[in-house]
């Protein structure tokens, strides 16, 4: 579904991402993991056009992305759920929601909103609350549910389980798998490794801007190296 082929990546002298590839097949739950600064958040901005590639290409379903613009590939049908939520505070949860429909001409939003609903029932009951008000368990949910009301084949998920408490973070993690099950593939940036390998189906490790590792998600559960490096052990 998704390939990225060699980029590289530059925040103006500072070369970001150094010939990254990686490849995310229909269906899958792929984890991106890797201490802070290692350039996990700049790959997902690259592949939503939020930043730009100096080399390589990235390929979605077919058709190289590269240069379009982040508005048409919300439209190809990828979804960027950004790291710290970035909700607007001062609309309702309903309009957060909308929001996330902006793209589409089809006659099933409404339908989509009460999907977003029974997934999330705390937005729900909320729905009427200004986005700034809620908890960051609840705005996490609104993040994911406004990324959700574009119908994305490919959800890319940053950090979602940042300064949540261990339940919330358990109950994140099992709607995200949820929603993976329901059709919906998903490219995880996580710094939670146990968490992100335990659903992963397959991950890659960046370090400084590199792939230093790729494989299933059980082996690099099982790797040494990732062991003492992200799992505390």
């Amino acid at each position: 579904m998704l390939s990225i082929e060699g980029i590289n990546v530059y925040y103006g002298s500072i070369h970001a991402i150094r010939d990254v590839s990686l490849s995310v097949k229909e269906g899958e739950i792929v984890t991106i993991i890797g201490a802070n600064g290692a350039g996990k958040t700049t790959v997902l901005k690259t592949i939503v056009g939020l930043l730009r590639s100096k080399t390589g290409r990235i390929v979605f379903k077919g058709e190289d992305i590269s240069a379009a613009s982040p508005a048409s590939i919300v439209g190809k049908g990828i979804a960027l759920v950004p790291e710290g939520r970035r909700v607007f505070p001062r609309q309702s949860v309903a309009d957060n929601l909308l929001l996330g429909s902006y793209s589409r001409k089809d006659a099933h939003v409404a339908q989509d909103l009460e999907r977003i609903y029974a997934m999330f029932p705390r937005l729900a009951e909320r729905r009427r609350q200004l986005a700034g008000t809620l908890s960051g368990g609840e705005q996490q949910m609104l993040a994911i549910g406004r990324g959700l009301m574009s119908r994305p084949r490919l959800l890319l998920l940053d950090e979602p389980s940042m300064g949540l408490a261990p339940l919330l973070v358990r109950q994140i993690f099992a709607t995200i798998e949820e929603i993976n099950a329901a059709g919906t593939t998903i490219l995880l940036v996580e710094q939670n490794a146990h968490m992100a390998l335990s659903i992963a189906k397959r991950g890659y490790v960046l370090e400084t801007g590199s792939v230093a590792l790729a494989g299933s998600a059980e082996s690099l559960a099982g790797n040494d190296d990732v062991r003492k490096a992200y799992l505390g052990e």
